[in-house]
């Protein structure tokens, strides 16, 4: 009988080592004060101490980057998703006051090609450099049977920490103001509504995107989920945020009553934010009615701000300051009952045009 070897099995150790030693300078080069030795041991360590925190609560979350892989896989641009990655965990820390601290990620493929591999963990990298944390490990999983040979998924883990009693959110009340922030286009929600809409229109990830001159569609919705770490920690350090709510799958009406306190209802003028192209697109190729956008998308808008009404103008001024696109784009109302939200000036077809 012939010897048979994991290889034979589909999974190649040899590719497995020559990833790891391709990588690492990518994740030396996101190292950050706290963080204790490098990759290659059985788990990472971090010291908080050493980070500059007194007494700290550590946050934690972990998300993927859904069908928008899909995407990535099919148009065979990889560089973009792990930014995506990153963004769809530090995004959800920083809402809650904490800093990132460090991160890990799992990379899950039929057959492991190396430089597929590094283009995605590069792009988690750099998402990690533009958040502030390191990436201090991972995990790749060659999976044959389990997955097609050119298919991947992607898992992030994040730690943050904010001291005790600088947690998120605070003081929220009614009158205070709401600052939207621009989001970079789809991010990473809503990618099976999207796939679903491209195939009802015929339109193939190399066609010229409409909504995006010089760009393929596939090049267009691969844009990166915006990372909006450093600005609302310089917010919230400078004692200008009572809440963020970081817009992801459940769009504004999702997300922004989860940081909201009984009695008050956000009352949101849709006027107020100039919506992405690419919105109106998938709206218009898909008969997407309004309130489906807003509950499926972020609509242009990825990152919403409670401020003190006293205190708008500053922190809108230090959040444009810092490359954020920042708008008015509502106010909170006092009101019964559970949290809720309104949103006015929205016409039959919005954002269509």
């Amino acid at each position: 009988m012939t010897s048979l070897t994991y290889r034979d099995a589909g999974v190649d150790i040899d590719a497995g080592d020559a990833l790891v030693e391709a990588i690492k300078p990518l994740a030396k080069a996101t190292g950050r004060t706290g963080v204790m030795g490098g990759l290659g041991g059985f788990g990472a360590l971090f010291d908080l101490k050493a980070a500059g925190f007194t007494d700290p609560v550590l946050v934690s979350s972990t998300d993927g980057v859904g069908t928008k892989l899909r995407v990535a896989i099919e148009a065979g641009i990889h560089t973009a998703v792990g930014i995506d990655l990153v963004a769809m965990c530090v995004n959800d820390l920083v809402v809650q006051g904490a800093e990132p601290l460090f991160f890990l990620d799992y990379f899950a493929t039929g057959k492991l090609r190396v430089e597929q591999a590094r283009d995605v963990i590069a792009g988690i990298a750099e998402g990690c450099t533009q958040a502030g944390c390191a990436l201090v490990g991972g995990e790749t999983a060659e999976m044959p049977g389990m997955y097609a040979a050119e298919d991947y998924d992607l898992a992030g883990f994040s730690v943050g920490a904010a001291e005790r009693g600088a947690l998120l959110p605070a003081g929220v009340a009614p009158g205070d103001m709401l600052l939207g922030l621009a989001s970079s286009g789809v991010h990473s929600n809503g990618f099976s509504l999207v796939r679903r809409i491209l195939a009802a229109g015929n339109a193939g990830f190399g066609d010229p995107a409409p909504f995006a001159a010089g760009q393929s569609v596939g090049q267009a919705l691969l844009a990166p989920t915006r990372i909006y770490v450093k600005p609302l920690l310089a917010l919230h350090r400078a004692g200008l945020l009572k809440a963020a709510a970081h817009i992801t799958g459940g769009g504004l009406p999702g997300n922004l009553p989860r940081v909201l306190p009984e009695g008050v209802q956000a009352v949101l003028d849709a006027k107020a934010w100039t919506v992405p192209p690419v919105f109106a697109w998938l709206a218009r190729m898909g008969n997407v009615a309004p309130e489906e956008m807003l509950r499926v998308f972020n609509c242009g808008i990825g990152m919403v701000c409670v401020v003190a009404p006293e205190k708008a103008e500053e922190a809108a001024a230090m959040l444009a300051a810092a490359g954020e696109t920042v708008s008015v784009i509502g106010r909170l109302d006092a009101a019964s009952g559970p949290a809720s939200i309104r949103i006015d000036n929205l016409p039959a077809g919005w954002p269509r045009g």
